[in-house]
């Protein structure tokens, strides 16, 4: 093999090789996928963040924002502090 063929065989496969991304991203995806599926796991082994919080069912918790009967918003023993 000549120095001039090997530098045209160079030159053709470099446009097809620019075009693909570098193997580091390969790493970084997976180790993205690993991270996300180990703290998934972990979050599903730890269950509900407090209980009542299982998804849409309505356990007769009042909202804050629903007026459950408190004395119109603010915070008790607040009055007069400006």
């Amino acid at each position: 093999m000549t120095a001039e063929s090997r530098q045209k065989s160079l030159e053709e496969g470099a446009p097809a090789r620019a075009l693909a991304p570098p193997p580091v991203l390969y790493g970084f995806l997976l180790l993205l996928a690993l991270m996300f599926a180990v703290s998934y796991a972990v979050g599903s082994a730890a269950g509900p963040v407090s209980p009542g919080m299982s998804g849409s069912s309505d356990s007769g918790v009042v909202s804050p924002d629903s007026g459950g009967g408190g004395t119109g918003g603010g915070q008790d023993g607040m009055d007069g502090m400006d």
